[in-house]
């Protein structure tokens, strides 16, 4: 699944496929379902005041954000999510976390198969 986020003035491309978690566990070595999970947690505790996001979950959620805009264009000239990140004079966890969380529960969505077989 893609989608096209406006950051900083421009449309940046943004994917999420089955080969995510593998590339994710291979370049950063963790678990993006977990991470997502806690980054998902930290941003609601934020947004009701009740503390500000951590900075590890901050660098995390940059680590997922340059790999799903890594996925979607493999030919992007910034190699490394410190050039991506500075390619933006604004970067908002706010504004571009909720629609990579929306993109990553689609992307779920569509891969998970009922084991069930329907009754009739």
């Amino acid at each position: 699944m893609e989608r096209v986020i406006h950051i900083d003035g421009r449309d940046v491309p943004f994917r999420a496929t089955a080969a995510i978690p593998r590339l994710y566990r291979i370049k950063f070595g963790r678990d993006i379902m977990q991470d997502m999970t806690s980054i998902q947690k930290a941003v609601e505790k934020a947004q009701k005041g009740q503390g500000p996001i951590p900075i590890k979950l901050l660098e995390i959620f940059e680590n997922v954000a340059y790999l799903m805009a890594r996925h979607a264009d493999p030919d992007m000239k910034e190699r490394t999510v410190e050039a991506w990140l500075d390619s933006f004079d604004t970067f908002s966890i706010y504004a571009v976390f909720p629609e990579l969380m929306e993109l990553w529960r689609a992307n779920n969505q569509t891969l998970a198969t009922s084991k069930k077989k329907p009754t009739r």
